[in-house]
């Protein structure tokens, strides 16, 4: 139904009355043609007439809905939901207002944005009529208004913000479309309770420049993850050697620990530099490599 209908609209409970009075008008006109009862065909008339006026002085409006009704061109009252009655040729219902949350897509289309890119935009807007006075008497037609000023405020949104907010920060330009337009229609007794942006278009040869800054932009990170790992490891490598440095100990247990390491594997040959060797504990490393070919003998 359309949230904004003239003219009074006939409804179910005003024709079955009326209904009812023709009927009880035809019973009249006969019981009076029978008795002879000549007062009988004038209230046959009344009854008549009470059903012709009646579906235009009973009138009913929805839940959601308002009735402007007007009497000589002036406001009268603003009636509904429910039943009310009005005084035909003299009152007359100029507008039923729809006071529902409605929703109007609007669009801009190669619109410029701040850094000269063309966009294409689609959004939707979330309004209600607040005010049904104003929005029937302050403007002619408050659903093509809303949906000329949304696209403006879109336009303008869009000419003063650069194309990267536009598209990293999709929250922040609902917002200012939602006080922008919002501010413009409350005069009319329309408020705005949100505004969504579902689509924002580029040109293709703009997107895949976008595609290629970001690829670089995440192999630019992958290389400085990988530079940092590698300082890590070194920084952790000078530690060790200048633990190894100062405590002796220490490497030959290292040392140790490798040949161990090593000499679990049957058949390993080992080759170690006589220097290393002799740094070492001869006795020591001989014995821990066969302490580790028992234990494998053993694992076996």
């Amino acid at each position: 139904m359309n949230d904004y209908v003239t003219g009074n609209r006939v409804n179910a409970p005003a024709m079955a009355l009326a209904m009812l009075s023709f009927l009880l008008a035809a019973l009249v006109a006969w019981l009076s043609a029978s008795d002879g009862f000549a007062a009988g065909y004038g209230l046959a008339a009344v009854l008549v007439l009470i059903g012709i006026v009646l579906p235009q002085s009973l009138l009913m409006a929805n839940q959601w809905e308002k009735a402007i009704v007007l009497r000589f061109g002036k406001l009268q009252a603003i009636e509904g939901p429910g039943l009310f009655l009005v005084l035909p040729v003299v009152d007359r219902v100029a507008a039923w207002i729809d006071q529902r949350i409605q929703t109007t897509e609007f669009n801009a289309e190669q619109a410029l944005s701040r850094d000269t890119v063309p966009v294409n935009i689609d959004a939707v807007v979330f309004w209600q009529v607040h005010d049904p006075k104003r929005a029937a008497l302050e403007i002619t037609d408050y659903r093509s208004a809303i949906e000329r000023v949304a696209q403006t405020s879109l336009r303008e949104m869009v000419g003063s913000s650069m194309l990267s907010v536009l598209l990293s920060d999709r929250k922040d330009g609902d917002e200012r479309l939602r006080e922008e337009i919002g501010r413009k229609t409350g005069e009319w007794g329309i408020s705005v309770s949100s505004v969504e942006i579902r689509d924002i278009g580029v040109p293709p040869n703009l997107q895949d420049a976008m595609s290629r800054q970001a690829q670089a932009e995440r192999e630019r990170l992958a290389r400085v993850l990988l530079a940092q790992a590698e300082q890590e490891v070194a920084q952790k490598f000078v530690e060790a050697a200048q633990t190894y440095a100062s405590t002796p100990g220490a490497l030959q247990l290292r040392a140790m620990n490798i040949i161990y390491e090593t000499t679990k594997e049957r058949g390993a040959t080992i080759l170690i530099p006589s220097a290393m060797v002799d740094a070492m504990n001869p006795g020591g490393v001989l014995g821990l490599a066969a302490a580790g070919q028992a234990t494998y003998a053993m694992e076996k």
